[in-house]
């Protein structure tokens, strides 16, 4: 069925975002031979045992490859804290997840779109596209909705062809706060340090309020389509 014809429905961002998981999760699985335990293994193997490069490198590629974010914030200020500076641990995380996010877009948008699009085709769908006035609105509720994976938000913004300006702009203003707070929480929970983990915690909390009320307020505007 050709990708524009008149009776292909566009396929639900949630059957989308399914579609995405499923393929992020098999690529995962061929890459390591069908073994995931020591997929796991390995990824933390690496990420103990990686020189400051190597783990800021590593917290660049891999969430690319579905390995959660987490992993790296919660352990990049116990790991590096002491040698780097807390302030260039941050940052360097903060860097590393841009490069992230602007790679898993790329990816999605112009390397995996073509032959998503032919697989979502041969189902009887066509690909969802972000509306110009919808672009900013799927942005932030995308960002702001807990529980999906960091990975599958990057590459569904991206198959989305979401304006890669709006997409930058707002991945930084919306989720770089919250990785910056989670860097610190990992290193105030490891050294039992009490009065920065409370700290960092009540912040965390207010940016998690906050994100429910943005998204609330953007889920409202938002179309049906």
């Amino acid at each position: 069925m050709p990708p524009d014809a008149p009776d292909a429905k566009e396929i639900p961002w949630v059957k989308l975002a399914g579609l995405v998981v499923l393929l992020v999760a098999g690529a995962v699985l061929v890459m390591s031979g069908m073994d995931v335990r020591a997929l796991v293994d390995r990824s933390m193997a690496l990420i103990r045992g990686a020189s400051p490069a190597g783990f800021f490198a590593g917290m660049a590629l891999l969430p690319a490859m579905g390995v959660p974010v987490l992993t790296f914030l919660l352990t990049a200020g116990p790991l590096w804290g002491e040698r780097l500076g807390m302030g260039n641990v941050v940052l360097f995380s903060l860097l590393a997840l841009i490069v992230n996010f602007t790679l898993t877009y790329v990816l999605a948008r112009w390397t995996f779109r073509p032959l998503l699009t032919q697989l979502i085709t041969r189902l009887g769908y066509k690909m969802p596209r972000a509306e110009e006035g919808d672009a900013a609105s799927l942005i932030v509720i995308m960002r702001m909705t807990t529980g999906i994976p960091y990975c599958v938000q990057n590459y569904l913004l991206g198959l989305a062809e979401v304006p890669f300006g709006k997409y930058f702009l707002l991945t930084v203003l919306l989720s770089l706060p919250q990785s910056a707070a989670m860097v610190v929480f990992g290193d105030a929970l490891m050294h039992g340090k009490g009065k920065t983990l409370l700290t960092v915690a009540g912040l965390l909390v207010a940016l998690v309020a906050a994100a429910h009320l943005v998204r609330k307020h953007y889920g409202r505007k938002q179309t049906p389509a």
